[in-house]
């Protein structure tokens, strides 16, 4: 299923939530290579909670987050206009609305 993506490119909807999408300006190379660390540690979470491990855990998704920042979609924004970050937030309380109401949207 494809999300619908905020026409500046920065958010993808998702029940109708704002998420960050990864930092476009980053080169093939890196995208991949965050994604493949990213893929890992959810692996390594799966895995420390199959062994019910909290310490590892805890670890796994410390990986997680820093894969998640490497790629853009956490931390500091990766655009440089000084607008305000809207991850996580529900699109019917940002500038989005608007633009969100007026798709054609299939059920998810």
């Amino acid at each position: 299923m494809q999300y619908p993506v905020t026409p500046d490119g920065r958010y993808m909807v998702v029940r109708e939530r704002l998420w960050r999408v990864s930092n476009p300006n980053l080169s093939e190379a890196e995208r991949a290579s965050f994604v493949h660390d990213l893929m890992s540690a959810r692996r390594e979470v799966k895995a420390a909670k199959a062994a019910n491990d909290d310490t590892r855990l805890t670890k796994a998704r410390r990986l997680v987050n820093a894969a998640k920042i490497s790629l853009g979609e956490r931390g500091p924004v990766w655009w440089q206009d000084g607008a305000k970050d809207f991850n996580r937030h529900m699109v019917k309380n940002t500038p989005y609305l608007d633009w969100y109401t007026q798709l054609d949207k299939p059920k998810e």
